[in-house]
């Protein structure tokens, strides 16, 4: 039996306790603690998964981050439990959860030995459509004919179409030819995880995300994509000195390759989990009651072809207990 039907279920779990106790920080105004306590709450609870499993895509190297740090151990599996590699953003937002506003998540994703991304921590171009636009866009095209192409195939005008755009300065040429091209924009302060998210779940009224971000949110959001169908390209983006080196060591020797979502994440077992922390697009945030609280998950599988939205309220135990809907 693979990863997952049987680890899917604790993979849930995971991003469900690391979203609760991040949202007992929301609107406190910390955002270093309320990632602190996403990440200790995600490595406790793998802790208790029987897997082998290594952190590729974590909260950054080894003297930078004390835990869930790239090359990490995590599970407590014997020789015969599977090898898995995992992607994790714990708390994927945290200036959203610190100051109360939407879309912050906690996320993870897995997948056998091999079958994600070693992405180094710069920044990723990134463009991000649905099932119905898969296979239309490209990275070297204008915004004008990636937009046209959407829009054709969503059979609709462009002036329909809602583009998500990290709002940053780096963007502003970018914002113009959307705004040029007809189309509306939705700018977020943080969280293109979500928001990639968003642009492959119909319903949500996002059509598209573009722009620069996190490379190894990428990596993430390719995972998601995949199981979701969608279609996704994206490109490292040297800021630093040192990157391209960086790069070649983790097995990319071309910095100016553009990678599908099969590249970023082309394991045949993929799992993705995400838990909001606050109201979100397809997720409610946190809600605390009297006897416990309440939590809002998305869980995909490739091979199953399964997506859960899942609903759960977690009790305290104690005998006056009480469910609220």
């Amino acid at each position: 039996m693979g990863m997952e039907r049987t680890l899917s279920r604790e993979f849930l779990h995971v991003v469900e306790v690391a979203a609760i106790e991040s949202a007992r920080t929301m609107g406190k105004g910390d955002r270093r603690h309320s990632d602190h306590v996403a990440t200790e709450a995600m490595r406790k609870t793998m802790d208790g998964v029987h897997m082998r499993g290594t952190i590729v895509i974590g909260e950054g190297e080894r003297d930078e981050a004390p835990m869930l740090y790239i090359g990490e151990k995590v599970g407590r599996g014997a020789d015969d439990d599977p090898e898995i590699d995992i992607a994790v953003d714990p708390l994927e937002g945290t200036n959203l959860c610190a100051t109360g506003e939407s879309n912050a998540i906690a996320t993870f994703a897995a997948a056998n030995k091999g079958g994600l991304l070693h992405a180094p921590d710069c920044y990723m171009e990134k463009i991000i459509v649905g099932p119905a636009a898969k296979g239309a866009v490209h990275l070297d095209a204008t915004p004008k004919e990636n937009l046209t192409a959407i829009a054709k195939r969503l059979h609709r005008e462009v002036k329909d179409l809602v583009v998500i755009v990290l709002e940053r300065e780096r963007h502003q040429p970018l914002i113009e030819q959307i705004r040029s091209a007809g189309a509306r924009i939705r700018l977020i302060s943080d969280g293109d995880l979500a928001a990639g998210i968003s642009a492959a779940v119909r319903g949500t009224n996002v059509h598209a995300v573009m722009g620069t971000g996190g490379a190894p949110e990428g990596v993430l959001a390719a995972a998601a994509i995949r199981c979701l169908n969608g279609g996704m390209q994206g490109r490292l983006v040297k800021t630093k000195e040192g990157q391209e080196q960086r790069m070649k060591k983790m097995g990319i020797d071309d910095p100016k390759r553009i990678f599908t979502e099969r590249d970023l994440a082309p394991g045949p077992e993929i799992v993705f989990a995400a838990s909001g922390v606050t109201d979100g697009n397809f997720m409610r945030g946190v809600r605390f009651f009297g006897h416990g609280c309440r939590t809002s998950s998305i869980i995909m599988s490739l091979q199953d072809h399964h997506v859960r939205f899942v609903d759960t309220v977690h009790l305290d135990g104690t005998p006056d207990v009480v469910v609220e809907f």
